[in-house]
Order: structure tokens, then sequence, then C-alpha cells
């Protein structure tokens, strides 16, 4: 393999400032992100790769190729969390194996983002539909790994009933929760603007966008750093898991693509969404959904774990994988 390509990605300045995040966390510096920046941070990446998505989906149009993928994001955001529960629950109980499991069926948003800058880098092209394959994949994961969790679970209240649960909460949590509303949004506004929405959003929507997610990767260096002490908890299971199911998943869409025919660039996109886990949506849900399972077990081990990998290691490796095999 050609190390380069890692060296690459790894002196990426976005990359970089995830790791002054962390180091800043280490050296107890009292530098901090406010929340609402925060916030409004994760609002504008998913408003930018959604309306850029939707402006590039009108310009490539939609190929049998563009559907077979789609099809493939919707197999993967379904199946993922079923073989990923009945592995977790060797070591754990339903409800966090369940938790967990809906987070490495969901997707990372900004693993997403950070994978489209590397080609970007590489001067690979992507397509804008594969944005919408995000958005598919996002919500399944939520409704089967609580699906499971009912399926599996004997959790009851003091009156020996079975706690109440409101599947229509859980459903809108699922499909209609901020981010998911907005990336879609941005999504269909972007297709229905097309160039000419591209012209005027163009300097916001494009050219802060490196600078946008230079910050937020720095945010996400700080809040997987005061993570880091909850690996403990975790094991060696965990830690293994969280390594390991990124790579599997991975390699399962590497021969999906393959399969579909899907040029490198939209494979990639393709298998980083397979090989992500989520620490903002399905947290979210499952806070609400699953309030048994341990926080500190599905979010760490997605945003501490899983993220680090892929950003650093995981992209590259799946480029490198993709030139020889497609």
């Amino acid at each position: 393999m050609d190390f380069s390509i890692v060296l690459q990605n790894f002196l990426n300045p976005p990359v970089l400032f995830f790791f002054l995040g962390v180091l800043a966390v280490i050296v107890k510096s009292n530098l901090e992100m406010p929340e609402a920046l925060s916030k409004f941070f994760s609002m504008y990446l998913l408003f930018s790769i959604g309306f850029k998505g939707g402006v590039e989906l009108v310009k490539s149009g939609f190929t049998q190729e563009h559907f077979l993928l789609l099809l493939a994001c919707s197999t993967m955001a379904t199946i993922v969390p079923i073989y990923s529960f009945f592995i977790l629950r060797t070591k754990l109980d339903v409800n966090n194996a369940a938790a967990i499991a809906a987070s490495y069926g969901s997707v990372s948003a900004v693993t997403f983002v950070t994978a489209g800058a590397f080609l970007h880098a590489v001067n690979v092209e992507y397509g804008g539909f594969i944005v919408a394959g995000m958005a598919l994949m996002e919500s399944p994961a939520i409704v089967i790994g609580v699906l499971i969790d009912r399926l599996f679970s004997r959790s009851v209240n003091e009156q020996g009933e079975k706690e109440p649960f409101s599947w229509k909460e859980l459903f809108h949590e699922a499909f209609f929760s901020g981010s998911i509303f907005l990336l879609v949004g941005a999504l269909i506004i972007g297709a229905a603007t097309g160039e000419n929405g591209w012209k005027a959003e163009k300097v916001f929507a494009d050219d802060m966008f490196k600078g946008f997610l230079t910050f937020f990767l720095l945010d996400m260096g700080l809040s997987a750093a005061k993570r880091l002490g909850d690996l403990k908890k975790s094991g060696l299971f965990l830690v293994a898991f969280g390594l390991l199911m990124p790579l599997f998943n991975a390699s399962l869409g590497i021969m999906l693509a393959k399969l579909i025919g899907a040029p490198i660039g939209d494979a990639l996109m393709f298998v980083v969404l397979c090989a992500s886990a989520s620490y903002i949506a399905v947290p979210a849900a499952i806070r609400m959904a699953i309030p048994e399972a341990n926080p500190s077990l599905y979010l760490t081990m997605a945003l501490a774990i899983t993220f680090p990998f892929n950003i650093i290691v995981g992209i590259p490796v799946y480029y490198y994988v993709l030139t020889k095999f497609i």
C-alpha cells in the first residue's frame, strides 16, 4: 500500500485540527467550543452537503447505477444493526447491544464529509446522488435497533408491566429529527434550484466549507478526548468491535460497489457510509427510545473509537483497496 495516501490524509488541516482538540484536553487547556457554535457547524455541514448533493443530482441525472447504490444503502442500513446486535449480545445486555447496533447501522455525516474532502484532494469526483444514500441510511437503523430491543428485552416497571412506549414518537424522531430534516430539505432545495441556486449559494456552501469543517473537527477532537476515559469502562471487546466492525462493513460495501460497477468516487463514499457509525442522530433518538442503554458505551464507541479510526486510517485504506479491486 502507498502510505503517502495515509500521510496525505493525516496531514489534511481539518484532520490535524481534530488532533489539536484531542491535545487540548490532554494538556488540560481551557480551549472549548461554545455549544451554539458547535450546533451551527453541524447544521452548516448538513446544509452544505445536502444542497450541493441536490444540485449535483440534477446535473448527473439518475441512472441504474445510482438506483442500485441507493438500494445497497438501504440494504446495509437494514442488515448491519441486525448482525451487530447478535455479535454484541455475546457480551452485553439487550438494551446496550441494541443501542450500539443502531449506532453502527446508521451513518456519520462528518465522516462522509471528510471522505469528500479526501476525494477532492486526490482529484476524484463523486455523484451528488450519494447524499440521498446518506439520508436513506440514517433512520432505518434507529427503528430496527429499537424494534430489536423491544423483541428481546423484558424490561418491566414496578407494577410488573412492560414500560409504555410510543412508536409514533420514535418514527417522528427517526425521520423528522433536525439533522435528517435539514439534510433532506437542503437536498430537495438544491435539486429544485439547480445551477441558479448554486451560483447564489456557492460562496457560503462551497468556498467556506473547509474552514467550517476544520472548526467542526476541532470541536469533535475536544468531545472525543473528553470521552477517552470511558474506554476503560468499555473493555477490550467493545474497543475491538469499534475498530473491526468498520472494516467488516467496509468490506461488504466494497463487494457491493464492485457488483454494481460504481466508479471509484461513488464507491468510496458508499463504503464510508457503510463503515461509519452515528454519534449525533442515533444518540438523540436512543436516549428517548432505550433509556436503559448506557450513553457512555454507544456514544464513546462511535465518537472516540470508530470516528477517529475512519478519518485517519479507514478512508485512505478503503480508497486504496478500491483502486485495486474495482
